[in-house]
């Protein structure tokens, strides 16, 4: 859809609703106690990064709260402050002390189906699909963290009931919605770098485990000990009263509780394993890739490579990784290359240009008449610039052409409210795709080889072992549905 139609349809909506006088939102749209210009909100993943989540929407205004779900209910009440600056955020246990409180969300949605419009998940990336599937399917809409699910086949489930269901979705990647985000998409599709088929993506955050959840700012890498943690990991310690840890395993597989180490697993430390997690390219990357797939109009790669230190974990994702996502040609765009690296590395490309390498996440992309460079600081998005700096010295931005968004939150509440799908800029049938690719680069470097991605089968044609990581497994009771995948149909890889 052009950003022409968008804005007409938009505008249309708006028009039509003003015509025939409808100033209460339908029940079919709405919970059946909701207000008309409220949506009522359930919450799975109340403590932490869910607290800041619904923080925030309060604060954009048009939601309820009537439902609260967590595992632990300690963290779910604390007062945390954040990484970003001084914000101190309070769990929702605390700000919503009257509001019904769940530790497990299947007995939440099921209890309050009637009651809730649409659900907020804020948990650990492997209980994402767990939760929004359930959701989806009883008519809810949806606001999911990223990444948007663990793996390929149940983030493509996702965006199958995303779309199967009517209900309106959206990923949480911020800096999508920014001015800066919206002004290099317009430089980008005006042609003004040229043609680009080549881009770089870096995060100099490394991750190490043995040193904490996660290490800021970035220091030499030391020697990487794969199975260093085993005998670690299979003591049994005391699960603190306040925690169902089976509830916080969910589908995964069983793990000791490692109470050696607070925050080895839970609260923060998830993304380290690839049993929860997705490391750093499913963290940083869904921010600094997503702003790529927009501005190039990318959704499924041919070709993945992936590269870390030694032979990869068993269960820990490595201190830094390299990935290469090759994709085709998009109608008159030209076939382009996407790379990224994590940790104290760097691309040897780029060595010799004169780009500002004190930004811990950059950007760049490389055109036939130009390059453009971004700083990704760890959430909002950093300055942009333009090379050769010479012949940009004078440059004029295009028009915007693109509507511009009222914020992350705003827009997928004012989504809801108006039953307008295109306001939430990064539904899951956008957001789906990214996942999956980014996933896929932690496919690549687990096998080994560079993989040749059918992205209608869901396989990896030349590596039948990548099988195992594309799929996942589940505990008994988690199971979820498979994907709708045809069997005999031609792939269409140009996606």
């Amino acid at each position: 859809m052009s950003n022409k139609s968008k804005l007409t349809r938009r505008d249309f909506v708006g028009t039509a609703a003003a015509a025939t006088a409808f100033t209460i939102i339908p029940r079919r749209v709405l919970g059946q106690s909701a207000p008309s210009n409220l949506v009522n909100i359930a919450v799975v993943g109340s403590g932490g990064h869910g607290a800041l989540v619904v923080t925030q929407m309060l604060k954009a205004g048009g939601i309820n709260v009537v439902a609260l779900c967590d595992v632990d209910a300690e963290f779910a009440s604390h007062i945390e402050t954040m990484e970003y600056g001084d914000r101190h955020i309070t769990g929702l246990y605390r700000q919503f002390p009257n509001v019904p409180k769940y530790k497990d969300f299947r007995v939440m949605l099921g209890q309050e189906q009637n009651n809730i419009d649409a659900v907020v998940i804020t948990t650990p990336e492997h209980t994402h699909v767990s939760a929004s599937a359930m959701a989806m399917k009883m008519g809810k809409h949806v606001y999911c963290s990223k990444l948007l699910g663990h793996n390929v086949y149940e983030i493509r489930l996702a965006t199958q009931l995303a779309e199967q269901h009517g209900v309106i979705t959206q990923m949480g990647i911020g800096n999508h919605t920014t001015e800066i985000f919206h002004r290099a998409v317009e430089i980008i599709q005006a042609g003004d770098i040229g043609e680009v088929r080549d881009v770089y993506v870096w995060c100099d955050n490394e991750w190490d485990p043995y040193q904490g959840p996660e290490a800021w700012p970035p220091r030499a890498v030391k020697e990487y000990h794969p199975d260093r943690a085993d005998k670690q990991l299979r003591e049994k310690l005391p699960i603190p009263a306040h925690l169902d840890w089976d509830l916080w395993l969910g589908p995964a597989k069983h793990h000791p509780y490692p109470g050696f180490h607070r925050g080895w697993y839970h609260p923060s430390g998830w993304r380290s394993w690839w049993d929860f997690g997705n490391g750093r390219i499913g963290d940083i990357g869904s921010h600094a890739v997503d702003l790529v797939f927009w501005a190039l109009d990318l959704k499924y790669p041919l070709t993945i490579e992936g590269e870390g230190p030694g032979r990869p974990a068993l269960e820990r994702v490595p201190p830094w990784q390299k990935a290469t996502w090759t994709f085709p040609a998009r109608g008159n765009k030209p076939p382009v290359t996407v790379k990224w690296c994590h940790g104290n590395t760097r691309f040897d490309e780029l060595k010799h240009l004169d780009l500002p390498h004190e930004w811990p996440v950059g950007i760049h992309f490389v055109g036939s008449e130009g390059r453009l460079t971004m700083q990704i600081e760890r959430g909002p998005a950093g300055p942009m610039e333009l090379y050769p700096k010479a012949k940009f010295a004078n440059y004029t931005p295009p028009p915007r052409t693109l509507p511009r968004s009222p914020g992350e939150y705003q827009q997928w509440i004012q989504a809801i409210l108006n039953n307008d799908p295109t306001r939430a800029e990064m539904p899951f049938s956008y957001s789906g795709p990214l996942s999956e690719t980014l996933a896929l680069g932690n496919v690549a470097y687990r096998v080994g080889k560079k993989l040749e991605w059918d992205p209608v089968l869901l396989k990896a044609t030349n590596a039948p072992e990548a099988d195992k990581f594309i799929q996942g497994s589940y505990r008994l009771g988690w199971e979820l549905d498979k994907p709708k995948i045809p069997t005999e149909v031609p792939s269409d890889k140009t996606g």
